[in-house]
């Protein structure tokens, strides 16, 4: 039996961390798995605060401070290193994000899932709102809920399983160390390699978006200023 790497990449956020660590936690998995939460340069309380309930939860953390001086975000090390570790351990590796909050069958579904079909590079969960509304980034898959089928548009980690033979096909030491984000270059390579993305409307998780980076509400709230930090910051390079 494959085992799953579960992750959580997180910098502060530490409330809807602790919410997505609790379900994580709570759910119902058959396969033998690590949970890891990677801490990206959160601030000195809330990485008391991670610490702490790493104790409590029993989850492994990771501060990323202990083994790098380069800036947050540092997504491109976490998914480097990751895939390193699952490959030794031939395992899996499931990303969730610190403001998605899992069901009890989701991750154990997306494993079974990605199992089922051999050409599976990644399988990902849709996201919803608190009502039940498939929210963003799946919203062109309103009108498909409780449907699992594969898809051209990128997957986003949102919550999302990378399978072991993806992770044998494609170095993450080739993506490209400019960018911050990597769900649509790792995407696009899944199926350039040959494999098939699956979205699994069957398995809706709970998303509520950038909770984990206030200042993104701005794209929504004043767009004209998230896109003046985002350029002249350089941030959020996709």
């Amino acid at each position: 039996m494959r085992p799953l790497h579960i992750i959580t990449p997180v910098k502060n956020s530490i409330e809807s961390t602790i919410q997505t660590a609790k379900a994580i936690l709570a759910s119902e998995i058959t396969r033998p798995y690590t949970y890891t939460i990677y801490n990206d340069f959160s601030t000195e309380e809330n990485t008391a605060l991670l610490e702490k309930y790493s104790k409590e939860l029993g989850f492994e953390l990771v501060n990323l401070a202990d083994i790098t001086s380069h800036p947050s975000p540092n997504y491109l090390l976490v998914l480097q290193r990751c895939q390193a570790l699952a490959l030794e351990a031939g395992a899996d590796l499931l990303i969730v994000e610190s403001d998605v909050v899992v069901r009890a069958n989701t991750l154990q579904g997306l494993a079974d899932g990605a199992a089922a079909r051999e050409d599976c590079g990644i399988a990902a969960a849709v996201t919803v709102d608190d009502k039940g509304t498939i929210n963003y980034p799946y919203e062109y898959a309103r009108g498909r809920e409780g449907e699992d089928y594969a898809v051209k548009k990128h997957c986003s980690f949102c919550c999302s399983l990378l399978t072991h033979n993806l992770l044998k096909a494609y170095d993450f030491h080739e993506l490209n160390p400019e960018k911050h984000w990597f769900d649509v270059t790792i995407s696009q390579r899944s199926r350039a390699l040959g494999f098939n993305n699956y979205l699994f409307a069957s398995l809706p998780v709970i998303h509520r978006p950038h909770a984990s980076r206030p200042w993104k509400q701005l794209k929504y709230t004043n767009p004209l200023k998230y896109y003046w930090i985002k350029f002249t910051k350089g941030f959020d390079k996709i």
